[in-house]
């Protein structure tokens, strides 16, 4: 079954529009449906010169599913709130950028869709439009109803989960407990069998919730620092790092290959993935923004689909 995947186009100011019309060329593994205002995307395409035919999504009825065709872009339309300039964000479209999200989860939800791929969102907007949002990750696990969700970024074999997420570092060691580290370990051990088909997943985590997870049956080691970790030879020992905070562990996997980078949302009844950058306000509008994370991030999004 050909996968049918819902894209958020994201920050209509940001890259995240472009983006998705520029995947639309592309030859992609699934039906793709683009949530975003019709008429910002036919306006980007005209500036950008994309040739891309634009058609309105009809929701699709029962499991029958259609292949996506190079050069054209299905949109579930969305109105934006007020004009949009690239590279000029304006609070007063940060309902638009929520509405957008909020579609897609609860189409994904009901099974519309297989799976779910974010464009970047801007976390600073949404708050000055008064709106309490600390990302993509916390949104979707309240959304859906989630106990947890996990953060992990992947590209190829590497695989990097966190422990906390978008925390200033003086926060991170109160954040951290056995009974946390325990949880979030068992997310990423039993999606890493599920959903990557991993068999009795090997992880790199810390002590002394290693203990703890040995004895559930995970198998874990650690802790290693991270300058150890990630040498090949050590690495090479482990399907997943779980690294404590943001800049402990990502890095590692943005040098490791950043236009193939993928953040993949666990503990969510849906699947998630997203590009691993920002919205980029510098190069909105420019034509020069890579789609190369975001089709990273549909392709995995639909290999995690055909799986299920």
């Amino acid at each position: 079954m050909i996968p049918r995947i819902a894209l958020t186009s994201g920050e209509p100011a940001g890259i995240g529009p472009e983006l998705c019309l520029a995947l639309a060329a592309k030859e992609l593994p699934c039906e793709l449906v683009c949530f975003g205002d019709e008429a910002l995307l036919e306006e980007r395409a005209r500036v950008l010169g994309f040739t891309v035919r634009l058609r309105a999504y009809v929701p699709a009825q029962g499991l029958r599913r259609t292949a996506h065709i190079p050069g054209e872009l299905a949109i579930a339309h969305q109105p934006l709130a007020a004009p949009s300039v690239p590279g000029r964000a304006d609070p007063a479209n940060a309902r638009y950028v929520l509405a957008l999200l909020d579609r897609a989860i609860d189409a994904t939800l009901a099974g519309e869709f297989d799976a779910l791929v974010t464009a970047p969102v801007h976390k600073a907007i949404i708050n000055d439009a008064g709106i309490a949002f600390t990302g993509h990750t916390e949104y979707l696990q309240q959304r859906t109803g989630s106990a947890r969700a996990v953060m992990m970024l992947t590209s190829g074999a590497l695989r990097v989960a966190l422990a906390t997420t978008h925390l200033p570092l003086k926060a991170v060691s109160a954040a951290i407990t056995t009974d946390s580290l325990f949880d979030v370990a068992s997310i990423l051990a039993r999606e890493l069998e599920a959903r990557f088909d991993i068999r009795d997943p090997r992880m790199h985590v810390i002590t002394p919730a290693v203990s703890l997870m040995r004895y559930a049956g995970i198998r874990a080691n650690g802790p290693l620092p991270a300058d150890t970790v990630f040498v090949p030879q050590v690495l090479a020992n482990f399907d997943a790092v779980l690294a404590m905070y943001h800049d402990q562990g990502l890095p590692v996997v943005k040098y490791a290959g950043f236009e193939r980078a993928v953040n993949v949302t666990l503990g969510l009844p849906i699947i998630r993935t997203s590009p691993d950058h920002g919205t980029a306000f510098e190069l909105a509008g420019t034509g020069r923004a890579d789609p190369a994370s975001l089709l990273a991030a549909v392709q995995l999004a639909s290999t995690l689909a055909a799986q299920r």
